[in-house]
């Protein structure tokens, strides 16, 4: 048999060193490199899946490379032939895999999603976490960062003026362009905290080099303030999106 392995499912991460099942030989990730047997999977996370260091500046290609490598050969119709449980597990790794490519290829989830690995947890800001906060009477989980004060409450008065013109049919330009230049400025923010956010990956991988725990727990705490700053940004803009367009 051709050796099509990628590379990453050669990579045994952690203490995943079990036998394969099939020919007894020390077994790889995915697939026994001697058999090529689909293998049961491991509880790994997803940096690890790819066979990659616990990074935040990856190399997007490779990422790709390597989805599309295992893809082909963990997909259910490769193993309709085979027995029952190797068809599971080959579903099992390929949901896994789908999973693992859809949070790492995307830079903000794959922050937020080291961020949970080292254990702290975000502030919740999604909308369903809005309405189930209004729903059940439950306090959401959000800070409005202290710089934003004074901008978040004008805004706010804003939109709730803007929605009860829209109410009675009213409309006021002067007011939409109040709301338009809040809009840019939160913009204007938001992409700045982005390149905030790149600079503490590169300290955050040069971490991981160095070993040194207490500067990674600094830097994660930094990227966790980042993080939560830019989503509650863009949960405003949501806001004011669809404020003007209801």
């Amino acid at each position: 048999m051709a050796n099509t392995e990628s590379k990453s499912s050669l990579i045994v991460p952690g203490d995943a060193t079990a036998s394969c099942w099939s020919c007894g030989t020390m077994r790889a990730t995915h697939f026994c490199s001697a058999c090529g047997k689909v293998q049961p999977p491991v509880p790994v996370d997803y940096f690890s899946f790819f066979g990659f260091p616990r990074k935040l500046n990856l190399d997007a290609a490779l990422l790709e490379k390597e989805f599309y490598a295992l893809s082909r050969r963990l997909h259910p119709d490769v193993f309709v032939q085979s027995a029952t449980q190797e068809r599971s597990w080959s579903l099992e790794q390929s949901s896994l895999l789908n999973d693992a490519y859809r949070t790492l290829k995307d830079p903000i989830k794959r922050t937020e999603y080291l961020l949970r690995l080292e254990g702290v947890e975000l502030e919740e800001q999604s909308k369903q976490a809005t309405e189930k906060a209004r729903a059940t009477g439950e306090l959401k989980k959000q800070v409005v960062p202290p710089d934003l004060l004074e901008e978040v409450f004008e805004l706010n008065m804003h939109l709730e003026e803007l929605r009860a013109q829209k109410k009675m049919g009213e409309d006021d330009p002067a007011l939409l362009e109040e709301i338009g230049k809040a809009k840019l400025s939160l913009e204007e923010k938001n992409g700045a905290l982005f390149s905030e956010l790149k600079s503490e990956w590169k300290e955050w991988d040069a971490a991981v080099d160095s070993g040194s725990e207490d500067e990674r727990k600094t830097i994660r705490d930094k990227m966790l303030d980042v993080v939560n700053r830019r989503n509650y940004i863009r949960n405003l803009l949501r806001d004011v999106n669809e404020a003007i367009e209801s």
